[in-house]
């Protein structure tokens, strides 16, 4: 497995391609945004690791461009800005997973080995076209319509969307919405997950008098028709 290591702070960079090293992983070091694009165009990596404040181009740059020609190779992104803003932010420009500095080495181990398992497939489902009352989702071209409406969404809205309506009629904890639709760790004492479906209930019902998204109150979000 070799892992691209995108950091400009030099001796966290060191320690890190050290620590993977004495893993079995082979490590490949950028300092910069502008490098670390250049390489992971260049390269087949298995998994990238970046911090977000990086010189010439910043982390969620970097990962957005990156997107466009490498859609599934899994990105682990590091800062020390960890607030939930921060977080959707970074998850929106196509990272796979966030952690905040300063961290402990053992757990970069347990989200790469995560990563590395779900071979940055992300979440698949069988067939096009899903439909749920007036929404269509497609899941070829990843968008979704209202009544005919198309519904603007950011590729990790419309992944909580498909799950939750995949998964209509019952209830959905928190817990289980972090791990079925990221596939990774989230610290669920936060609002993260709050926050993501705030988001999508203003786009997906807002404009409608029939609301599809719904809390219970203690347990979680349901899907479904009044």
């Amino acid at each position: 497995m070799h892992i691209l290591i995108v950091e400009d702070d030099d001796r966290l960079a060191t320690l890190m391609k050290r620590v993977l090293e004495e893993n079995d992983y082979e490590s490949t070091i950028a300092y910069d945004g502008m490098m670390g694009l250049k390489l992971a165009r260049q390269h087949d990596y298995d998994l990238i690791i970046t911090d977000v404040i990086l010189p010439k181009m910043d982390g969620i740059e970097m990962c957005k461009a990156l997107r466009l020609s490498k859609p599934d190779v899994p990105v682990i992104m590091l800062t020390a800005l960890g607030t939930t803003d921060d977080k959707v932010e970074g998850f929106d420009a196509g990272a796979d997973d966030y952690l905040v500095k300063p961290f402990e080495f053992r757990e970069l181990q347990v989200r790469i080995r995560a990563l590395l398992k779900r071979g940055g497939s992300g979440y698949k489902t069988q067939g096009t076209l899903l439909t749920y009352a007036d929404l269509v989702i497609n899941n070829q071209t990843k968008t979704a319509t209202r009544s005919g409406i198309e519904i603007n969404l950011t590729p990790k809205e419309f992944k909580l969307l498909l799950y939750m309506v995949e998964n209509s009629d019952r209830v959905l904890s928190r817990t289980e919405i972090a791990e079925k639709v990221w596939e990774t760790h989230f610290d669920t004492g936060t609002n993260f997950i709050d926050v993501y479906v705030n988001y999508l209930r203003k786009k997906v019902d807002r404009d409608f008098e029939v609301k599809l998204i719904h809390t219970k109150p203690g347990m979680g979000f349901i899907f479904k028709t009044p």
